[in-house]
């Protein structure tokens, strides 16, 4: 299972117990917000997309952005180009709602979006799709080896 996985990847860091799981869905981030009584910003989504050829990337992002197609192609070069579920769950290790920044498979690259420095803590999903935990931007840098911090959103409702 997916969550055990993750909660032996956090266990190095001595936070694979701090893995909440709900009876109820956190699949989306209104769900999360609700099932965890935050705002939807401080959830922590991990989009999974194709990079250049057979990359795969990961990039989290705060609930109450998305990807700007035009900084993501300044950024990487390509256009946006989110996985399947299917592909999601064969090259992350994480079904769609679960996909996480943590305890993937060599060859993925993760990036952490700026928008989630705003907050004192952020609840990013945990591998499931009823899971998370809440951890600092810091945290969430050391934890999920990413490659950087980058800047490829705008606000949801954008002017």
């Amino acid at each position: 299972m997916s969550v055990e996985r993750v909660r032996e990847y956090l266990a190095r860091w001595n936070r694979g117990g701090d893995i909440i799981e709900m009876a109820s869905s956190t699949a989306t981030v209104p769900a999360a917000a609700e099932a965890l009584g935050v705002i939807p910003a401080r959830i922590a989504k991990s989009i999974s997309l194709r990079g250049g050829g057979s990359e795969v990337l990961v990039v989290v992002v705060a609930g109450d952005m998305k990807l700007d197609n035009r900084k993501y192609k300044d950024r990487f070069g390509v256009k946006v180009k989110m996985l399947s579920p299917e592909e999601a769950l064969e090259l992350t290790g994480h079904a769609v709602g679960g996909v996480c920044p943590f305890a993937l498979p060599g060859g993925v690259t993760v990036y952490l979006d700026v928008s989630l420095k705003r907050f004192e803590t952020v609840f990013p999903a945990c591998g499931s799709g009823n899971s998370a935990i809440e951890l600092s931007p810091e945290e969430l840098d050391e934890y999920s080896g990413n490659s950087g911090w980058i800047d490829v959103c705008r606000p949801l409702a954008a002017p």
